[in-house]
């Protein structure tokens, strides 16, 4: 394919009928989400007068509650089609969305965040499940499109953000959160143009009720993924903090990787995408991601205790590398997220591995910023070999996944 022939309008606008319906609500949907993405936390303090202490334990609580239910969440869209359970989650977040604006006292904080959290949870399991069925088998480039269109719309989102966080009124606050909750009543419309999708058979002799819980190679992937998906912490908590206290550069800088970060996402995730089309390249991909983070971790780290532009030099050099890093990333844990999970079980297994990463992104700042930070430079390399290390493992763990799924179809089927 030539180089021309997959430009910006096929890395951001997907091919017409249901791909296009699911972009466009993928847009809607992250969009809300950026405009509360860093302004939550100081609503909690500033509007519901929560301490530091209270919100953090809060969120904790709410995480933990939320883990179970995206497998429970994602086997309902098994058995009942994905668009169908989509909606309904959408419809339900917007109301406790909304719910945000009466809180005025820790226990409803906790109470309405942890509902909120298991809808989070649940509609990330049901939507990769939803883009599984709309995207088919053939179209490895349509998941990391949405991608691109997501992480575009919470940059964009994140800007109306910092406008209500710069006027700093309660009302402001308040009226992020009357948008967000419209844009989930949006997406909820958007998606009933999607034709429904009805659930598929299981095959005969099949009678297991958890199957990815009791699938051993995708719960080793779920492990080994959810630790690479700590990467997507690197750029948004440790390294402004390691910026303005470890290094010479200026502050200004850590806008500049936003930009590069969304720039390079948008124009270069469906590319890479594209050629990640099978679970074996998927897993290929994801060893490739280690590696590179490994390479940007360093230079992180490198960029301590040098002059100013040296190290506004190196910084640069390790977003950029570290961003192609989480292209491959993507690209592959799509790939093989749903190169593994039997067809008929989508919801569940997306489910399964949704619980790893919401673990791994609850345990990421304890990580990032009390271990790493607090080593320097052995951290940064430290956790670039994390990275390395799980990356190499991941074609392992593929090819035991293969030759699972092998021996399943080749056996007999047996029955009761």
């Amino acid at each position: 394919m030539k180089l021309h022939s997959f430009g910006m309008r096929e890395a951001l606008i997907p091919d017409p009928g249901a791909p296009r319906i699911l972009g466009l609500a993928s847009l809607v949907n992250c969009f809300g989400g950026g405009l509360v993405l860093t302004a939550m936390t100081l609503f909690f303090t500033r509007v519901v007068h929560l301490s530091t202490w209270q919100v953090g334990v809060g969120l904790t609580l709410a995480g933990a509650v939320g883990l179970p239910g995206a497998p429970l969440i994602g086997d309902l869209a098994d058995r009942l089609g994905p668009r169908e359970v989509a909606r309904t989650i959408l419809l339900i977040e917007a109301a406790i969305t909304v719910c945000y604006v009466f809180i005025h006292s820790f226990v409803p904080f906790v109470i309405v965040t942890s509902l909120e959290v298991i809808c989070l949870t649940a509609y990330v399991a049901v939507n990769r499940a939803l883009i599984r069925r709309v995207g088919g088998r053939e179209n490895a480039a349509f998941p990391n499109v949405l991608a691109a269109i997501g992480n575009l719309a919470i940059s964009v989102g994140a800007l109306g953000c910092g406008v209500a966080v710069a006027i700093g009124t309660a009302q402001a606050y308040q009226s992020l959160i009357i948008i967000n909750a419209l844009t989930f009543v949006c997406t909820w419309a958007i998606l009933g143009r999607l034709p429904r999708y009805e659930p598929l058979p299981k095959p005969e002799g099949h009678h297991k009720p958890w199957t990815a819980l009791t699938d051993k190679s995708f719960v080793a992937f779920t492990i080994v993924d959810a630790v690479i998906s700590m990467q997507f912490s690197v750029i948004m908590t440790p390294l402004p903090l390691w910026v303005v206290d470890h290094t010479h550069a200026p502050r200004w800088i850590i806008s500049i990787f936003l930009v590069i970060n969304t720039a390079l996402v948008v124009l270069l995730q469906a590319r890479v995408g594209r050629n990640v089309d099978t679970v074996r390249r998927g897993g290929a991909a994801l060893r490739r991601s280690g590696v590179i983070f490994l390479a940007s971790c360093s230079l992180i780290g490198l960029a301590a205790g040098v002059p100013g532009w040296t190290s506004i030099l190196l910084l640069i050099g390790a977003v950029t590398i570290h961003t192609i890093g989480e292209l491959h990333y993507t690209a592959g844990s799509y790939a093989v997220s749903f190169g593994l999970a039997p067809e008929y079980a989508q919801g569940q297994y997306q489910g399964l591995l949704g619980i790893g990463m919401s673990a791994a992104s609850a345990v990421s700042p304890v990580l990032m910023i009390g271990l790493v930070l607090s080593l320097g430079r052995v951290g940064w390399i430290g956790l670039g070999l994390l990275f390395a290390l799980s990356g190499l493992v991941t074609p392992a763990v593929v090819q035991w996944g293969e030759r699972t799924r092998l021996v399943a179809t080749t056996s007999p089927a047996i029955s009761n």
